[in-house]
């Protein structure tokens, strides 16, 4: 899966360094894998974000009581 995602970068930065190539479409690759890795993370460690999150939350109400 690693390899993929590397191999899939490396694709994306020869479309957005190549002069020829069309550039809209390696930022449309670049946005479309930060997106979907931004998923995977998300749905991977939402508990631990949750509970981060709300630990954060509780610090802060508390000192503003």
């Amino acid at each position: 899966m690693k390899k993929r995602m590397v191999n899939a970068l490396l694709k994306a930065r020869n479309v957005l360094t190549s002069k020829s190539g069309d550039q809209m479409t390696g930022w449309l690759i670049v946005v479309l894998i930060v997106v979907v890795v931004g998923a995977v993370f998300m749905t991977l460690y939402q508990d631990s974000i949750s509970t981060i999150w709300n630990s954060i939350v509780t610090k802060i109400t508390s000192l503003l009581n």
